[in-house]
């Protein structure tokens, strides 16, 4: 196995990073991060609030690394940490909207794609915050298993460990979320 991680798997690194190996709580960040991010930000709805969230769930999972059972996929674990997270933030989010009238400046900067022109960009942006919002807008439950199972492409048995239910479960929540969502959409 080499040292830079990538031929090792999550388990070996979870070892390493037990063991003290800083550059494997590294290469675990960098091999699921970005899975972890697309899972949060399609909960929230919100790319800053996601950014926040996929911090937080790696130091909770970093900070509970002794707990992680080997027995288990560590991107399973990770996701259920993180989807927690989004749990406690939708708790909290009444209180945050005071706090969203301050928009980072760095939004005011945000610069059209070239590739398409600007009505049609704007367009798209609407087209794409509208699914975005309706997806947020969903309850915990069904949207859960929608952004898991569509939009990361796990399967309905990951998603069941994932989210600690059954595989029916997982089908009966997407068939849902998506009754919902074209409830919302043609709404």
């Amino acid at each position: 196995m080499n040292d830079t991680g990538t031929d090792v798997g999550d388990r070996e690194l979870v070892s390493r990073a037990l063991s003290g190996q800083q550059s494997a709580y590294t290469h675990l960040m960098d091999r699921h991060r970005t899975v972890v991010f697309r899972v949060v930000r399609h909960h929230t709805g919100d790319e800053s609030e996601a950014l926040d969230l996929t911090q937080e769930a790696f130091i909770s999972a970093f900070a509970s690394l002794n707990r992680f059972d080997p027995g288990r996929p560590f991107r399973t674990w990770l996701l259920r940490i993180a989807i927690n997270k989004c749990r406690d933030w939708a708790r909290r989010r009444a209180v945050r909207r005071l706090f969203r009238m301050a928009r980072p400046l760095e939004e005011a900067f945000d610069i059209a794609d070239q590739g398409q022109d600007p009505e049609s960009e704007a367009i798209s942006r609407r087209e794409l915050a509208r699914i975005s919002g309706a997806i947020a807008s969903l309850p915990a439950n069904l949207k859960d298993a929608l952004i898991l199972c569509r939009i990361e492409g796990l399967s309905m048995a990951e998603a069941a460990q994932v989210l600690g239910l059954s595989e029916k479960a997982v089908e009966t929540r997407i068939y849902r979320a998506r009754q919902k969502l074209s409830e919302i959409l043609e709404g």
